[in-house]
């Protein structure tokens, strides 16, 4: 190489067999960063991470505050679904046009970030305005449509920092929006405060987030490429296969989780009033909060173990635990409550622990000037997806009773380690160049 040319971007071989960009090498980052890069880049793990769960914290304010609603508002067990459902089709809406407008590519995603973070912080907050279901659902759906901008942006904003260890970095930031969104039933549970207090407190909460990113977050030394606007983006997204099953997998994975996350807390509270009322209604908020925020530690755990073993390996063992969970926990409704509870906590610790790897796989599969947009499609197909076991599962109950409620959520699991398996098969293929960091 003459002096003073520029290093070619040609991959080298690294110890151990991973191939490292000699741009990376010359500059002393080593697939990760190393000196004050290195530092900061735990330092924005922690304000991103922190951000996450202040920010979700709106997700599940009506659902943790449903049962007075459904008292004072007259709701049926479907209108109940439906605040969270709306939460869940605002989303959907959200990410669509997040997609088709190629914002979160072309869109800086700490602007992105931060600016629907206020804004679902304020929607949240219209909940105490209104005094009706039908007031409420417009509420909600705005509040969910503004969280588009904060889930997917995320993502993508700490794979900026992380190459080496993407899998761990993604799943502490998914623990801690996971987290977040069990916050409000931890609210709830605390006897000094209102339900004023929960709702107000969870809308503070996001605004904070989107101040936190604006003034304590910048990308990383692996930005990923832009592209102009392009409405055949999308399309470019659904045609690359191995973008395509990454999505199917996590597809599976999403038709169970937000229906055991919102019946979960009704399953409880009804095994508990069924086995003789020895929890009372706080032990079962907390019981509720345990079961969403386990899935915090299965997020780490998960992105620590994906790192080491493959992320193919671990989704798979994931979702054949946590289907396993849905198919036994039935068999259990009305035992003691101190039986029951643990194996919720296994679930939710599992329901979500490989999460956040179908986003890693995103990150490096996909085409890489449209990895905003591919996140965000993938998430927007997924939550379109939990409407319909959101809105189905009450109508089970009520057909066969809480014993055989659960079990059709493991269709889901089944479903997406069969595409994760054939997404497995195609990267271990020996045609094309391994992408750096990639599963097994």
């Amino acid at each position: 190489m003459q002096r003073g040319s520029p290093p070619s971007r040609t991959s080298a071989p690294w110890p151990g067999g991973r191939e490292v960009d000699p741009i990376e090498s010359a500059s002393g980052i080593t697939g990760a960063v190393t000196g004050g890069s290195r530092r900061e880049r735990w330092r924005i793990l922690a304000v991103l991470s922190l951000a996450e769960l202040l920010a979700m914290s709106v997700w599940f304010t009506a659902s943790a505050i449903g049962p007075e609603l459904q008292l004072e508002w007259g709701l049926s067990a479907s209108q109940l679904g439906w605040l969270t459902t709306v939460v869940q089709l605002g989303f959907v809406a959200g990410t669509a046009c997040v997609a088709l407008l190629n914002l979160a590519d072309i869109v800086p995603s700490k602007l992105l970030f931060s600016s629907t973070a206020v804004l679902a912080g304020i929607c949240n907050g219209l909940l105490l305005l209104t005094g009706s279901f039908s007031l409420a659902l417009p509420a909600r759906f705005m509040t969910g449509f503004f969280l588009a901008g904060v889930y997917p942006p995320a993502m993508k904003m700490i794979a900026t920092w992380f190459r080496d260890g993407r899998g761990m970095a993604i799943g502490t930031v998914v623990g801690a929006l996971t987290v977040g969104k069990a916050t409000p039933y931890l609210l709830k549970a605390l006897p000094a405060l209102s339900l004023s207090w929960v709702v107000g407190g969870a809308s503070i909460a996001a605004v904070t987030a989107g101040v936190l990113v604006l003034f304590f977050y910048r990308d990383g030394p692996f930005p990923f490429s832009r592209a102009p606007f392009s409405w055949g983006l999308v399309h470019r997204v659904l045609a690359h296969r191995q973008t395509r099953l990454a999505t199917l997998g996590y597809l599976g994975h999403m038709w169970e989780l937000y229906a055991m996350w919102t019946w979960v807390p009704a399953f409880l509270l009804a095994s508990a009033a069924t086995g003789g009322g020895e929890a009372g209604p706080g032990i079962v908020e907390v019981a509720s909060f345990g079961a969403i925020a386990a899935g915090g530690l299965g997020c780490v755990w998960g992105g620590w173990a994906a790192d080491r073993f493959g992320r193919e390996r671990v989704v798979s063992l994931a979702m054949g635990i946590s289907g396993l969970c849905s198919l036994a926990v039935g068999l259990f409704f009305g035992w003691s409550f101190w039986i029951l509870v643990p194996m919720v906590w296994i679930w939710g610790f599992f329901v979500v622990a490989d999460s956040a790897q179908f986003s890693a796989m995103v990150t490096e599969v996909a085409p890489q000037e449209a990895v905003g947009t591919a996140l965000t499609l993938q998430t927007s197909l997924g939550f379109l997806l939990t409407m319909v076991t959101i809105q189905g599962l009450p109508l089970l109950t009520s057909a066969a009773g809480w014993a055989w409620t659960f079990p059709v959520l493991a269709l889901g699991p089944a479903f997406g380690i069969g595409a994760i398996m054939r997404l497995s098969r195609l990267r271990q293929a020996p045609a094309g160049p391994r992408r750096p960091g990639g599963g097994v």
